[in-house]
């Protein structure tokens, strides 16, 4: 299948790895500059480093996942379905759960601070994933190849 919209696996891959961290960055970028607006103690940064940890371990699971997906696929698919409709869904709840609890206030500043500078990294951390199964492209495939 190859139409206007259709790209090769590996730039599947790219497309992924830009989206995650286009995402992080802006993530992890409100959550530093929502801890410039508090007044910062050490626990914090463990905090955000928990967070950051939780979060990056069930992102890598789920890169690996994607990945794999991904390499499954023939030869072209739409840009598009770097993502599964799983993933899309989820993108979309956490984007708007986030979107909206920040605008109502419910969460306070040094919640956000926290939580969004270790979740905006572990999703940066996801899309370099990506992005280095992209430029190591052809290891990728003989591994795969050999399991």
């Amino acid at each position: 299948m190859k139409t206007k919209f259709c790209v090769r696996n590996r730039t599947l891959l790219l497309i992924a790895g830009i989206v995650w961290m286009i995402a992080g960055f802006n993530v992890a970028r409100l959550g530093i500059l929502s801890y410039w607006n508090i007044e910062r103690k050490w626990y914090l940064y463990l905090m955000s480093l928990l967070v950051f940890l939780l979060f990056g371990l069930m992102f890598f699971k789920m890169s690996q996942k994607h990945i794999k997906r991904i390499l499954g696929y023939e030869a072209y698919r739409p840009f598009w379905h770097f993502f599964d409709l799983k993933a899309y869904c989820i993108m979309a709840c956490m984007m708007g759960g986030g979107i909206g609890f920040r605008a109502a206030g419910i969460f306070p500043e040094v919640f956000i601070a926290f939580f969004y500078s270790g979740l905006g990294l572990a999703l940066t951390l996801a899309g370099v994933i990506f992005a280095k199964n992209y430029l190591f492209y052809q290891q990728l495939i003989e591994k795969e190849n050999e399991s």
